[in-house]
């Protein structure tokens, strides 16, 4: 292993914050030890984990709290898939309606689509992804805003 490639290593191992970096080359092998982490690390207190004494058991009086925005995502989730099929985003990405800013959106509220019809783009790592009707039926609700970030198998559309 050359010098210029060792010297890469320690300072890496040095400004990582990582104790102990092992690296194996064809038939070179070489260990690196960051001595204060690995001092410190060793010398550290241990760890006690203490169990709390139970608390006294009484009857709590009822706290109405406002449902959070997950929750209220998740009614409305409910509540549309009793309404019909719910498209959901097959990836993580970024949500578009239509191919670029100057065209019409793939698709509206009230519009009729079938099946393989594209709903939507979702843009992950630079490439744009039509999503596809699974099923045929009326657009009733579109969950997401343009430009909007998704998540694997969030609700995107409601299909009736």
């Amino acid at each position: 292993m050359d010098l210029r490639k060792l010297k890469t290593l320690i300072d890496l191992v040095s400004e990582s914050g990582i104790s102990e970096l092992e690296v194996n080359e064809g038939e070179d092998r070489v260990r690196i030890v960051n001595a204060k982490l690995a001092e410190a690390q060793h010398h550290a207190a241990p760890v006690t984990y203490a169990t709390p004494a139970p608390a006294p058991v009484s009857a709590p009086a009822p706290v109405v709290a406002a449902p959070s925005a997950e929750q209220t995502a998740a009614a409305e989730t409910a509540s549309a898939a009793a309404a019909g099929f719910v498209a959901k985003s097959p990836m993580v990405g970024t949500f578009y309606r239509a191919p670029n800013p100057e065209s019409p959106n793939f698709v509206n509220v009230g519009d009729t689509v079938t099946v393989g019809q594209t709903l939507c783009i979702i843009e992950a790592m630079k490439l744009l992804n039509e999503i596809e009707s699974e099923k045929a039926g009326v657009v009733k609700q579109i969950l997401c805003e343009n430009g909007q970030g998704v998540e694997y198998d969030q609700p995107l559309f409601v299909i009736a």
